[in-house]
């Protein structure tokens, strides 16, 4: 292991330094998530339409394409805690970045429908056995009271992901021509492989591999949390944790995936426009998930996911209104300002509501509904699109969703079922 400056004397020694590791473990983290999420899977949503020109496929099969990446990373958080529990979070991260980067790099060398749906499957995969430990990470590193912030800290790697592609997609399709997204894939494959080396480097399983506490104080849950111990009840919400979960899977990668093509295909806009909206989205979600993060750390889990469900909704309602630019934009900002702030909650809810030694099944059993409901949500509405011509009725549908989640998030249980047990 290297002799690293945060490294204690003994157990319980404080560090040298004036910051916690924790926060080296939350930068790594967002460098993390921003390889095997944010370019992993969104870079595809400003790839896709000059990938669908060079590879000659159909609004279908691009979102089959997509479909299999999503298929790709079910299967990783089935198999993931279990793996995580065997080999630990750092060893599982780099055995999911490291293929991961292979097969981005090998998708700018593609052609056809079967290679690049083989590799993007891969891809997701790879970002299962990447993020499912790094969200583990969190209830190792951190007590109940700086979760939701230390996981929107992480997940804000997304949001830069999306402001790079944003930017530098339009520019290689300007530099490289009709070859440009074949640059763009081989760049975030070697992004992606500089950060496999980084955590392999910097990532510690818990802070008692360096003589260290989880940063902040061990609080008693509040009104809005779960019994973290084992009880009767767990199961059932559980599954209502993760049908909201597949909600929101199923509803923001729709979005997410066919926004560009929306605004080229539809609205005529230039490629560099539309990728300068599509940064847009970047710049806002880099704020989601800490603001609902740390939003949900006051006012508790249902209310925040209740309140970020609201606003999906209203930012999918503009967008198939076709309300024309005005609203267009208005439905950009609401989308990126809401867009981190689920999977920061629900990261942060899973160690308070069923304590550490759960964390890591309890993530990896609601990610499964994630995993479903986003591997189902673009084949759909790809499928839509084809039918009607249009991304409007995909987007009114999944505005439906998340209302009806909004509903269901605001009847998880409330202060009677909160326990005095210590986190």
């Amino acid at each position: 292991m290297p002799n690293l400056p945060w490294k204690a004397a003994a157990p319980g020694t404080a560090p040298r330094v004036p910051f916690h590791y924790g926060w080296v473990i939350v930068a790594v983290g967002f460098s993390i998530i921003f390889a095997c999420i944010g370019l992993g899977r969104y870079a595809y949503t400003m790839l896709l339409p000059s990938m669908q020109t060079g590879l000659g496929l159909p609004y279908d099969r691009m979102g089959f394409i997509s479909t299999g990446n999503f298929s790709g990373y079910l299967l990783s958080v089935v198999l993931a805690p279990r793996l995580v529990r065997r080999f630990g979070p750092r060893a599982l991260i780099c055995v999911g970045l490291a293929p991961m980067a292979l097969a981005l790099a090998a998708i700018g060398c593609s052609s056809g429908f079967p290679a690049p749906f083989t590799l993007y499957f891969l891809v997701g995969m790879g970002t299962g056995f990447a993020n499912i430990p790094t969200m583990v990470l969190i209830s190792q590193w951190f007590h109940s009271d700086r979760r939701g912030m230390a996981a929107g800290l992480m997940i804000a790697g997304n949001g830069a992901a999306i402001m790079l592609a944003g930017f530098l997609v339009p520019y290689l399709n300007r530099t490289f021509g009709g070859d440009g997204w074949r640059a763009g894939w081989l760049l975030l494959g070697g992004t992606a492989l500089a950060v496999c080396m980084l955590a392999a480097w910097l990532v510690r399983d818990r802070p008692a591999d360096l003589g260290l506490k989880p940063l902040g104080r061990s609080l008693p849950p509040a009104p809005e949390q779960l019994i973290p111990r084992e009880s009767r009840g767990d199961g059932v919400l559980l599954v209502r944790l993760g049908l909201l979960y597949m909600a929101f899977g199923a509803t923001f990668m729709v979005y997410g995936t066919f926004i560009v093509t929306t605004m080229v295909r539809e609205y005529g806009f230039s490629e560099a426009k539309s990728g300068l909206y599509w940064s847009w989205v970047g710049f806002f979600s880099f704020f989601s998930g800490v603001l609902f993060g740390a939003l949900s750390d006051r006012i508790g889990r249902r209310y925040g996911l209740a309140l970020v469900f609201a606003v999906q909704s209203a930012a999918y309602l503009l967008a198939g209104l076709e309300l024309g630019g005005v609203g267009l934009i208005i439905s950009i900002i609401l989308y990126g300002l809401a867009l981190f702030a689920i999977p920061a909650i629900m990261a942060a809810a899973v160690g308070d509501y069923l304590g550490l030694a759960r964390a890591a099944s309890a993530f990896a059993t609601i990610t499964i509904f994630f995993a479903a409901g986003q591997t189902v949500g673009p084949s759909l509405a790809g499928v839509i699109a084809k039918a009607t011509g249009s991304f409007s009725d995909a987007y009114l549908v999944t505005a439906l969703i998340t209302a009806a989640a909004m509903i269901f998030a605001l009847y998880l249980p409330g202060p009677a079922h909160a326990s005095s047990a210590p986190d």
